[in-house]
């Protein structure tokens, strides 16, 4: 969408890694949505769990978004072991286990032998915790004791060039969502595409500020489905703050999946709206290039729809205009009738 290559972008970019740490660099306001970075819709970054990762450490360079994608991915990683130790002021991120591989290069570096330094790392991140012989021997080289009560906490750790993997995506895509909005907004969507809901989105900041509202006080009793609309919500809402639009579902204009950037906002495809599925979006979007639709009785026969199909494509203002027959058109364009 952009012509600009994604190796092209510096994972050093100060504007880009400051989106981890405060939404300053879009030059708006989150907290209406209890959010305090930028990194909505940032894969990996973007759920509310990472989040509060992102404020409780404040990286502040690529590496220590590296340990957060390890401490996040975890399992007695982060919650009930790092995330103590480093409130607590007794480590810091750069000195707790985030990675399988942060504990054999950490006890090699202390003294213990490499054999053992990988046996025990292997064991960690297994979740078999620590033998009594492999306690004594990291004790042995003064191994902290928050260190080793960490260890035993684990139950599985991630690999650290998984996890660089990872950060080098979500990194590229926070450059685009600084430097591209639209094509970030657009991309977003397309993937997001079956817990997107244009007849709600369009509505407008305050209207999806309200539904968010609505779902955050239902908290745990939120359904899935709930859930996954409310990480969109949250996306959408900044989308709106930044002063980007996004235009109602055109039946002539709009892809069937695809949210496509243009002059005047984002425009959503004809499956972004509940209830018509990708075959049936397809559909529509095939047919109507042989011609255009004279009817709604056309529409539904031509592309072999449903009419619930239609009375979501009705309800939504995509029909304005369209007769219910072919009779009706005949009538309304002076069809020769002789009457």
């Amino acid at each position: 969408i952009t012509g600009f290559d994604v190796n092209s972008i510096p994972l050093d970019d100060p504007k880009t890694m400051s989106l981890f740490t405060s939404e300053d660099a879009l030059n708006i306001s989150l907290k209406d949505i209890d959010c305090k970075v930028g990194s909505l819709g940032i894969p990996e970054f973007g759920t509310k769990f990472v989040r509060q990762m992102l404020m409780d450490t404040q990286p502040g360079t690529f590496a220590e978004l590296v340990r957060i994608s390890g401490l996040s991915h975890g399992t007695d990683v982060w919650l009930n072991n790092a995330q103590e130790l480093i409130k607590s002021g007794t480590a810091t991120l750069k000195e707790v286990i985030s990675t399988r591989d942060d504990i054999m290069l950490f006890l090699i570096y202390k003294g213990v032998n490499p054999r053992a330094s990988f046996k025990i790392a292997e064991n960690v991140r297994k979740g078999k915790g620590l033998t009594s012989e492999y306690e004594e021997i990291m004790k042995e080289q003064n191994i902290p004791e928050w260190y080793i009560e960490s260890c035993k906490k684990v139950k599985y750790l991630f690999p650290k060039a998984h996890a660089t993997a990872y950060v080098m995506m979500s990194f590229r895509v926070a450059y685009y969502k600084i430097n591209y909005p639209e094509a970030f907004y657009a991309t977003h969507y397309t993937v997001k595409l079956v817990d997107f809901d244009a007849d709600l989105f369009i509505k407008g900041k305050e209207a999806i500020l309200a539904k968010w509202i609505e779902i955050d006080r239902l908290g745990n009793n939120s359904t899935a489905k709930e859930k996954n609309l409310m990480t969109l919500i949250e996306v959408v809402y900044e989308m709106y703050l930044r002063g980007i639009n996004l235009l109602p579902v055109d039946l002539y204009k709009s892809d069937a999946k695809k949210f496509i950037v243009t002059k005047d906002g984002i425009l959503p495809p004809l499956a972004s709206l509940q209830g018509i599925g990708t075959s049936a979006a397809q559909s529509i979007a095939n047919t109507r290039k042989e011609s255009s639709f004279i009817s709604l009785d056309d529409l539904r026969d031509r592309a072999k729809i449903s009419k619930t199909v239609i009375e979501i494509l009705k309800n939504h203002g995509c029909l304005k205009g369209l007769p219910e027959s072919n009779q009706l058109s005949l009538f309304s364009d002076g069809g020769g009738l002789g009457v």
